[in-house]
């Protein structure tokens, strides 16, 4: 039964498309089981829901007002705030028409499963997450084993409660996320009777290798594993192959499991017999693999799946998803050599464990068994040792210099939140409170998973060798380098960082998720203004930071499936016929501008504001995904209308990312280009035929192919006679420093890359330069390096 209001949708009913109705996770099961994937069967109770309890019950208001009077940086303020909304929340009573729509659902799913008063898994799915690059994960509450209609109703209350947590209220402003803004639907899931549960992800999740797939699982349900307190079996699976190239077998002395007696979920011990037991066999580690192959082909990224062995049924029927989300560490990132050395021996070794996020950090250590602890004996700069961390730790690993646990593998919570936030991290010692003492010094090789009693410099000398050197130390080089940006906040600390020469590519899209709306829906509603002044405090909080250095801005270029989870999306993309079957070539770039200039020009005003107002005259502009001259031209004749007319001090770019630009230079530079910077990300992808989002591909999605680089050295010899700027804001010299080579040798005037390889991407230049400059100017039409054959 489906209520008119669309109180409750049914898991297969669902699509990803439905993110803005049921959150991330929800949507996520539906698009698995379309995909022909083995997930429980259950139903979900839509975002829209929750926000119509909050008016109905007249709650609304008293919790953004609590929530905006406390500091998101004081956890004692956070820690209140969160108890007065929950309270608030949790006995609120239900409207009947919404609860009645929820038990008959649930009454359904007891007659579609065949057992009365099944028993279900309770899981929060916000509406930000199990996003891309936003990971929410394990934010809000999970109950388990829950059965009957009344202990139903008070989970989801409970789960609507726990998008008010401490650690969520305290992620969402991290990320920049409103509170307003982010939604909580509720996913009710048949319970899998588990023999083992666990996690696997699609790529190596501690060095980023793609060509692997980690398995970790203990008996029992996966809790245990998520959650970081076991450590876990971990299997390490060839992908292409689907070979067990690696195995661990871990000591598992705890398990999850269903009592018999009250159907709730216990914490019980291992019997001995089991405990150094394989807890999955290997055909269910290479069903698990296929399965992980098949969904991460779906969704052309790296995930993050949770999975569970029934005992109730025979192979292969008893192996199930029960969700997946898209990594967010590793996804779109440059692959890194693991940090770790081989040291001498006479270093004393304090405990090892798993390299969960790689790096080398030194300082005092803490040992906290809780975060009330933590709150007392953490300070700047501290060494986080554990048994183990949840979400609620978040504020006390955000300061660590480096995090030790007890528990975990690669795929727990204190691993998967270090690597996000760059910290060291190393997981599973089994024994870091007991050896490591509150008060004394140690260094930590995350990379290698060692922890050194005392200051070890030999260490400390390696992560020196990465550090930023001072100003007089970096090399002068002809070649600028400059820094890709995305989030205007981080500017003053990134050009302390890098000292980049100025910002290459600085993306609008940031700026627009912090506005919260669909542009068009702004100009429905009269918010132009508002638009205009978030987009010019953010460039010209980029501006003054790198200031003289130029910022050269890119113009919105959010792709229809991107717009759709701001409020107004669905109307303005989907309905306005604008999401295509594949949106990376479908309605966007400058084509966007001339189609619906009146959004075009509120940013051509954010930049004269930012240029006239500010005072910031290094601004630039660049026109992303350029597909011919007449889209160039009308673009142009817009900004100048808007008073953005080229000159000395004011630089018109384009993106050359699109094929028909690369054939087409020589008629852009006499329309008056004044730079390009080359989008290798697009570029590559539409030279050689291959989605760029699709993982089954990817495997020949390479920018260092012979055609893309005869491309790129087309357009930078052309640009180079005619004395206009090239330079490049992809991916690639980022992943692959032989690009760099490659471009300075064809004559590149700059290069843009990610911030953490500014660095290391200026002292290869120097090198690079040197080497030319004792060389000589090449003589052969095309430089064609020898790896690039290998490519062809």
């Amino acid at each position: 039964m489906r209520s008119d209001k669309n109180y409750v949708r049914w898991f297969e009913d669902l699509r990803k498309t439905d993110i803005p109705l049921v959150g991330g996770k929800n949507a996520n099961l539906g698009e698995m089981l379309a995909a022909g994937i083995p997930v429980p069967p259950g139903f979900a109770v839509t975002a829209p829901t929750f926000k119509e309890f909050l008016e109905r019950t007249k709650i609304k208001d008293k919790i953004y007002k609590i929530l905006n009077e406390a500091n998101p940086e004081d956890p004692a303020q956070l820690e209140e705030a969160s108890k007065k909304i929950r309270s608030i929340v949790e006995t609120a009573p239900i409207p009947e028409d919404m609860k009645s729509s929820i038990v008959e659902a649930y009454r359904e799913l007891s007659r579609r499963t065949m057992v009365k008063d099944v028993s279900v898994a309770v899981r929060s799915s916000a509406t930000a997450e199990d996003l891309p690059d936003a990971s929410f994960a394990g934010q809000q509450e999970t109950y388990l084993n829950v059965r009957g209609e009344d202990e139903l109703l008070d989970s989801i209350r409970k789960c609507w409660g726990s998008l008010f947590t401490p650690r969520a209220i305290f992620y969402r402003v991290q990320k920049g996320f409103k509170h307003e803004s982010v939604l909580i639907s509720v996913a009710v899931q048949k319970m899998v009777n588990a023999k083992a549960a666990g996690v696997m992800f699609t790529l190596h999740p501690a060095t980023g290798e793609t060509d692997k797939i980690v398995i970790e699982a203990n008996w029992g349900l996966g809790e245990s594993v998520v959650s970081g307190a076991v450590t876990p079996d971990n299997y390490v699976v060839d992908k292409k192959t689907l070979k067990i190239i690696e195995r661990k077998i871990a000591s598992k002395k705890i398990e999850y499991i269903r009592d018999p007696k009250t159907g709730k979920t216990i914490h019980a011990e291992v019997p001995r017999e089991r405990m150094d037991v394989p807890c999955l066999t290997d055909e269910e580690i290479r069903r698990l693999a296929e399965l992980a192959k098949i969904i991460e082909s779906h969704y052309g990224r790296p995930q993050d799946v949770e999975f569970s062995i029934d005992r109730d049924e025979k192979f292969p029927q008893n192996v199930y998803i029960v969700q997946s989300r898209a990594e967010t560490v590793w996804s779109g990132r440059a692959r890194e050599e693991k940090a770790g050395l081989k040291y001498a021996a006479e270093y004393k070794v304090v405990t090892k464990g798993l390299p969960a996020s790689p790096g080398i950090g030194a300082g005092v250590a803490k040992v906290a068994m809780t975060t009330g602890e933590a709150s007392k004996l953490m300070e700047n700069g501290d060494i986080l040792v554990t048994e183990l961390t949840n979400p609620d730790w978040v504020p006390y690993m955000k300061i660590a210099s480096s995090i030790i646990t007890n528990s975990g593998g690669l795929t727990c919570h204190a691993a998967i939140v270090s690597r996000e936030m760059g910290i060291p991290c190393i997981v599973g010692t089994r024994n870091a409170t007991e050896v490591m003492k509150t008060g004394q010094e140690y260094t930590v090789d995350a990379g290698a998973g060692v922890v050194y009693e005392g200051i070890v410099e030999e260490i400390l000398a390696k992560k020196g060798e990465v550090k930023l050197p001072k100003p007089e130390e970096l090399p002068k080089t002809k070649t600028k380098v400059y820094v890709n940006l995305s989030i205007p906040e981080l500017a003053d600390k990134v050009y302390a960082e890098t000292l980049a020469d100025g910002v290459g590519l600085l993306r609008a899209e940031h700026m627009m998720l912090s506005v919260g709306k669909h542009p068009r829906l702004l100009i429905e509603e009269g918010g132009e203004e508002l638009m205009v002044e978030k987009f010019a405090e953010g460039i010209a909080k980029v501006a003054k930071a790198f200031a003289p250095g130029p910022v050269v801005y890119r113009f919105l270029d959010f792709k229809p499936d991107e717009f759709l989870s701001l409020p107004g999306g669905e109307k303005y993309e989907r309905e306005a016929g604008h999401v295509g079957p594949n949106p990376l070539i479908g309605y966007r770039g400058c084509f966007r501008y001339i189609k619906e200039p009146d959004i075009f020009r509120l940013e051509c005003r954010a930049i004269k504001k930012v240029r006239e107002e500010y005072g910031l005259k290094n601004v630039w502009v660049m026109l992303p995904f350029v597909r011919t001259i007449e889209e160039f031209r009308n673009a142009r004749k817009i900004m100048e209308e808007e008073g953005l007319r080229r000159g000395p001090d004011f630089k018109h770019w384009i993106m050359c990312e699109v094929p028909s630009t690369v054939l087409l230079i020589d008629k852009f530079i006499e329309e008056g280009v004044d730079g390009i910077s080359f989008g290798t990300n697009d570029l590559t992808m539409l030279i050689l035929g291959i989605d760029r989002d699709d993982a089954s591909v990817q495997e020949i999605y390479d920018e260092r192919n012979l055609a893309v680089l005869r491309a790129m050295s087309h357009v930078i010899r052309a640009c180079k006679e005619h004395g206009v700027t090239t330079s490049i804001c992809g991916q690639a010299p980022s992943n692959y420093p032989e690009i760099v080579e490659f471009l300075l040798g064809e004559g590149a005037t700059s290069l843009s890359v990610n911030p953490d390889k500014v660095i290391e991407t200026r002292m290869l230049v120097a090198k690079i330069e040197k080497k030319l400059e004792k060389e000589g100017a090449k003589k052969e039409p095309i430089f064609e390096p020898k790896w690039s054959k290998k490519l062809t």
